[in-house]
Parts: C-alpha cells; sequence; structure tokens
C-alpha cells in the first residue's frame, strides 16, 4: 500500500492529496499530528532519504532553535527533535512499497509519476 506522511494541513500535502486524487492512485495517508509518530518512523526515513532531505531547515520550528543549539545535535538527537516537533520533517514523504521519495516539486511530481502510473 502507498502511505504518505505529513500533516493534513499544510498546503504542499493538499497539493499532493489532489494530484494522487486526480491520477486515481490509491494511498493511505498518516498524519504525525493524529496518528503520531516516534523515533523507529524517523530513523526508517533518514535511512532512506538522509538526515539533509528529512530535516525541514526552512520551517519557524527549526528557525527558532539557537545556533548553538544545533551546533550540538548530532543524528541521534536530530531524530529526537523532530520526534517532538513533527512540523520539523519536511512533507510530504511518500512510501511507495518501499521506494521513499520527499517533497512535491514539479520534479516530485515527475518522478513519483513514473513509479506510481503505468
Amino acid at each position: 500500500m502507498n502511505t504518505i506522511f505529513g500533516i493534513k494541513n499544510c498546503d504542499t500535502m493538499k497539493r499532493a492529496f489532489k494530484w494522487l486524487d486526480e491520477n486515481g492512485i490509491n494511498y493511505k495517508f498518516h498524519d504525525y499530528r493524529k496518528d503520531g509518530i516516534d523515533e523507529k518512523m524517523v530513523q526508517q526515513f533518514v535511512d532512506q532519504l538522509g538526515i539533509d532531505l528529512v530535516l525541514n531547515k526552512r520551517g519557524t520550528t527549526w528557525r527558532k532553535i539557537s545556533e548553538e543549539i544545533k551546533l550540538k545535535l548530532d543524528e541521534e538527537s536530530l531524530i529526537k527533535l523532530m520526534c517532538e516537533n513533527e512540523a520539523m520533517i519536511k512533507r510530504p514523504i511518500f512510501d511507495l512499497e518501499g521506494y521513499f521519495s520527499v517533497g512535491f516539486s514539479r520534479q516530485d511530481q515527475e518522478k513519483l509519476g513514473g513509479k506510481l502510473l503505468k
């Protein structure tokens, strides 16, 4: 089953839902705020995509953290921080039966289309 992870009221998520629905793609939605998130899940994202693709450094939650603290964060502490602050995880993350992808730019849509629209 295809799964999309994120936060329901995010604009990028809304675009992804619309695209999936318009293309007749079946998926399950996992809302971090409603369904929860844990270190094992975030670690899986990081293992598949890399910490730099999973960590949302453009959001206000990340920008509120002092530079002094940011310099001390390693991968393990970043994963814990993302579990405590789900807005720090880039959205959407797709699990397409084991193929992971993050983001929903035009380029991302083309890659997803190649994987999903056969």
